[in-house]
């Protein structure tokens, strides 16, 4: 693999950024958008005034998207939150715990002390473990709250970390 690099998404990002966000929702197992998303709403969400989205690049295509956000507004806009996506055909190499660095030096700069997934889907083993490789820790169950398209009601879990 030649090198990877992290950049903020562009406009000229928005059909890699699609694609990886289309493949995986229309898959069901790990983010609660229906799977008939339309591009422009998920785009016009990747994209929000609130989110900072970034791509991970090689040879200019796109691998891998996260947006980094407030995890709440006012007296909660200290903690930051993040979702990540990777294409499918480059996942297992790397990419989802490069954008978990940079995301947690991003948030660091950004003025944020702390890092909070709300919904990491219990079943989701390989984002769990990459998590937690990154100092995130469960700190909540959240008991049947996700449909899987195989699994029936799965749990999920709050996930936090100090920066």
């Amino acid at each position: 693999m030649s090198e990877v690099s992290i950049v903020p998404a562009m406009s000229v990002h928005s059909e890699g950024i699609w694609t990886i966000f289309q493949e995986t929702v229309t898959a069901g197992e790990t983010y609660v958008f229906p799977s008939d998303t339309c591009r422009e709403d998920a785009l016009a969400y990747w994209f929000s005034g609130s989110h900072h989205s970034f791509v991970a690049l090689e040879d200019r295509c796109v691998l891998g998207t996260y947006f980094l956000r407030p995890n709440y507004v006012g007296r909660g806009s200290h903690v930051a939150n993040a979702s990540y996506m990777v294409l499918a055909k480059a996942r297992g190499k790397g990419i989802g715990s490069m954008m978990c660095e940079h995301s947690l030096e991003e948030a660091k700069r950004r003025g944020y002390s702390a890092m909070q997934f709300n919904l990491v889907v219990s079943t989701n083993h390989l984002a769990v473990r990459l998590w937690q490789r990154h100092g995130f820790r469960i700190v909540g169950t959240l008991p049947g709250v996700f449909r899987h398209p195989t699994r029936g009601l799965v749990d999920a879990f709050v996930m936090h970390r100090f920066l």
